[in-house]
């Protein structure tokens, strides 16, 4: 599988568990409704864990366009991958959002409350003030992806009998992917009561375009007013995350 193929996979099935356990709690007559938001931090790190143990082998696993920027801007990532990479991401939300609204169809259709149906695409802040959500979403990408730079792999001393220990790195293959939904585990629980804790273009915006295309029963507008913060902060937060590390290290 080519890497424009396992980001567009990595980040549908992203997208697809993501949004899906909202769904699972938020639409009205489902097993999960009212599960809380525990319940849809833990299913968005899983969903994350997901993507990325099934892309990594094949593309790195960015599945969001502001790690691909930051990867780039680090000296990392080659900048002439970057506009497949963020196309294949954004293809990739929009086929996850479309996929849980056929999955939840029948909920959709007897759910009232038609904020509940566009959280299950796309995000929005608690609290209506543009620029406190532009900080909460720039600051939660920051805490994103700067531990992804700082992520080691883990070492281990190796004796041997005819001199000193030989220091090797031990890789943790799919295993790798733990340490991020861990991550965005955190992020979930700590900081995603402001904004909902998008931290990824291509997993808001992608599922805002199949909310705003696709016949879902009663829905409101796609809220294309606030959209363009989940976009731009979370570029802005993943870039200051690169300089910092360029800093640091």
């Amino acid at each position: 599988m080519n890497a424009f193929f396992a980001e567009l996979i990595g980040t549908a099935l992203l997208v697809t568990l993501g949004n899906g356990v909202v769904a699972n709690v938020v639409l009205a007559r489902t097993k999960g409704h009212g599960g809380g938001w525990i319940v849809i931090a833990a299913g968005w790190a899983m969903g994350v864990f997901v993507g990325v143990f099934c892309a990594q082998p094949f593309s790195g696993a960015h599945l969001n366009p502001a790690v691909t920027l930051a990867m780039a801007s680090a000296g990392t990532f080659a900048w002439s991958n970057v506009p497949a990479y963020m196309l294949a991401q954004l293809l990739g939300g929009i086929a996850g959002g479309a996929l849980v609204f056929l999955f939840y169809r029948e909920h959709f259709r007897i759910t009232e409350d038609r904020g509940a149906k566009l959280a299950c695409f796309c995000t929005a802040p608690n609290i209506r003030r543009f620029s406190q959500a532009f900080f909460c979403e720039t600051v939660g990408t920051i805490a994103l992806v700067l531990p992804i730079f700082l992520m080691t792999d883990p070492e281990a001393m190796i004796p041997s009998a005819n001199g000193p220990a030989t220091e090797i790195k031990v890789g943790l293959g799919t295993l790798g992917a733990l340490p991020v939904a861990l991550l965005v585990f955190a992020i979930g629980l700590s900081l995603g009561g402001t904004t909902g804790y998008a931290i990824n273009p291509a997993r808001d915006l992608g599922p805002r375009i199949a909310h705003a295309l696709l016949p879902v029963p009663g829905k409101k507008d796609s809220d294309w007013g606030y959209a363009w913060i989940p976009v731009i902060a979370p570029i802005t937060g993943g870039l200051i995350a690169a300089l910092t590390t360029h800093i640091l290290i």
